[in-house]
């Protein structure tokens, strides 16, 4: 599919109702700067999906990315789209991201059959999640609170989180974005603050990956990138890459824009939450791969590296 505009695109996504959903999202984003072409969605099960036993960290950073991109080089799929936050912050030689569309809510959120959020759970509430971010960051905000992993689907979570002694769950955290996306924000007890609570980076955000050799393509997938998540998209990605951090280590970054100057804001803890270091650093939106790789410089100059594998 090079060298002339495509009449079809062929749209890899995984298979969940979240996934599908957001993937119609941007493939309304595409119809509208397209409605010449016709965007095809193949639903595309992943390693992650269907291992929903085994923690996340010991799956790999790509569980949820790699088979999509084996369906773009082998040709099952034109385009692949995925969430942000579940891609390495390297891809793979001959792939790349032709379009980051507007983020989403990058918030996380507590999800708990107690009112009140975080602060007012009960001692020793018993609180899901996967994420060696969340831990780290639940424990230092409340250490008496119990963490238990849990897996599967948004519904399969939002059933955990809120079944009490029949479940093993007062609670759960998860993401804002996908809650929106699924119309179910009315659910959530607590969004939590971006100062105490770091998302993970590229959180809310959605990606549109192509083989890179595909230039037409890539340029006509382009239509639908914002160009503002993307300068927060590389300054958290570049943070990343540089510590090294993937699913399982603690680490996070997120960056906001004021007009032309980016703050970024970092993330390292240990795993147990009892040592953690957050530092900020601003500049220009043009030096955002800079500012992150600078910020990530920093943290490791003050023993990031050291803090994150304990």
């Amino acid at each position: 599919m090079t060298g002339t505009k495509p009449p079809l695109v062929r749209v890899g996504t995984r298979a969940s109702e979240l996934a599908v959903i957001q993937t119609g999202l941007v493939v309304s984003m595409l119809r509208e700067a397209h409605p010449d072409i016709e965007f095809d969605i193949v639903r595309i099960s992943t390693a992650g999906d269907r291992d929903k036993r085994s923690a996340l960290e010991t799956l790999g950073v790509s569980i949820f990315v790699k088979e999509l991109e084996a369906a773009l080089e082998d040709g099952r799929a034109d385009i692949a789209i995925h969430s942000l936050k579940d891609m390495p912050s390297e891809l793979p030689e001959g792939f790349t991201l032709a379009a980051l569309p507007e983020r989403g809510d990058p918030r996380d959120v507590l999800v708990s059959r107690f009112e009140g959020g975080v602060a007012n759970l009960p001692p020793g509430a018993r609180i899901g999640t996967s994420s060696p971010r969340r831990v780290a960051q639940l424990r230092a905000a409340r250490g008496d609170l119990e963490i238990i992993r849990i897996r599967g689907n948004v519904d399969t979570r939002m059933t955990k989180a809120l079944g009490g002694d029949e479940t093993g769950y007062d609670g759960a955290i998860l993401a804002a974005a996908g809650l929106d996306r699924m119309g179910r924000m009315s659910e959530v007890s607590e969004a939590l603050d971006l100062d105490n609570f770091i998302p993970a980076s590229g959180q809310g955000t959605l990606a549109v990956e192509t083989m890179a050799s595909n230039t037409i393509l890539t340029k006509l997938i382009s239509a639908v990138d914002h160009a503002p998540t993307r300068a927060v998209s590389i300054a958290e990605r570049a943070y990343l890459a540089r510590l090294g951090a993937g699913c399982a280590t603690a680490a996070s970054a997120f960056a906001t824009l004021d007009g032309d100057s980016m703050t970024i804001r970092g993330f390292a803890a240990s795993l147990n939450g009892d040592r953690s270091m957050t530092r900020t650093s601003s500049g220009d939106i043009v030096d955002a791969s800079e500012l992150g790789n600078a910020l990530a410089e920093d943290m490791i100059t003050n023993g990031a590296l050291e803090l994150i594998h304990a």
